[in-house]
């Protein structure tokens, strides 16, 4: 039984074709091989094609899309929409049928990811769990994000509007982005703004999380810069003053330790 199961996997190319003397056989043997390599490579927990096979809730959601958007594409009535229930209630992952996907897709533990109707992903991309690919619920026809190949969505983000994500992007955690993201390029915070990383393409997707620049602190950063600067200024201009600025200087020290003090105990 293990090695039926995991020979869905391994199957040759040659061998494939005799499934079927269209070559559709090869297509989907080929693309069955594909989706669980690409879960090896990304899943440093992925031990073996059995236990990726039979385990990984995100590859069963991703196989029942692709069901139910072959019977959506045929036009065939509610049953794609069944499917994509049926496939919400066992693996918490709901994707429309009309959603297209490409391949090497992987949906890491994949809790609560939602994807539109209107969505479209390229090849080799990655959502962690949590993320939603909306509507703002102002649009109609294309409403949905488009996500280009090889782009990284960290767990609990949410791409919202018919935005498009470029090559080798990646979305932080918690990342709120409703403007469109350029290729090699990190976004953070919300609303969502892109760092570039000056055309750096990325191997295997991944996101160094410790690591997110932080736009908003550099901006604070620039601030506290720019007003010390000018107090200095001010204090050069008028002597006088130097001693009230320190006396307000250090007032105000004394209300953020009062604010701050969790040491003591008293947070905020």
């Amino acid at each position: 039984m293990l090695r039926k199961l995991t020979g869905l996997a391994t199957v040759g190319v040659g061998s494939c074709y005799l499934l079927s003397r269209t070559g559709r056989g090869c297509r989907a043997m080929d693309m069955i091989r594909r989706d669980v390599q690409a879960v090896k490579e990304r899943d440093p927990a992925a031990t073996s094609s059995f236990e990726v096979i039979s385990s990984y809730s995100g590859l069963h959601a991703l196989w029942m899309h692709r069901l139910a958007h072959k019977l959506r594409h045929m036009g065939v009535p509610v049953v794609p929409r069944w499917i994509s229930q049926l496939s919400r209630f066992i693996t918490g992952i709901e994707i429309h049928p009309g959603a297209e996907i490409g391949e090497g897709f992987f949906i890491d533990h994949g809790s609560g990811v939602v994807i539109g109707e209107t969505s479209e992903i390229g090849d080799n991309v990655t959502l962690y769990q949590g993320v939603t690919l909306g509507g703002t619920g102002k649009e109609t026809g294309k409403r949905h994000p488009t996500l280009e190949d090889n782009v990284v969505v960290g767990a609990g983000a949410k791409v919202l509007g018919s935005v498009v994500i470029g090559e080798n992007a990646k979305i932080g955690a918690g990342s709120v982005v409703v403007q469109s993201v350029p290729r090699n390029s990190t976004v953070v915070g919300n609303p969502g703004r892109p760092v570039m990383l000056d055309g750096q393409r990325v191997g295997i997707p991944d996101i160094d999380y410790t690591h997110l620049p932080d736009p908003v602190a550099e901006a604070m950063k620039c601030l506290v810069t720019r007003i010390v600067e000018m107090e200095t200024e001010l204090d050069e201009i008028h002597p006088e003053r130097k001693g009230k600025r320190k006396a307000a200087v250090a007032q105000t020290q004394k209300v953020l330790d009062d604010l701050l003090g969790f040491d003591e105990g008293g947070g905020i």
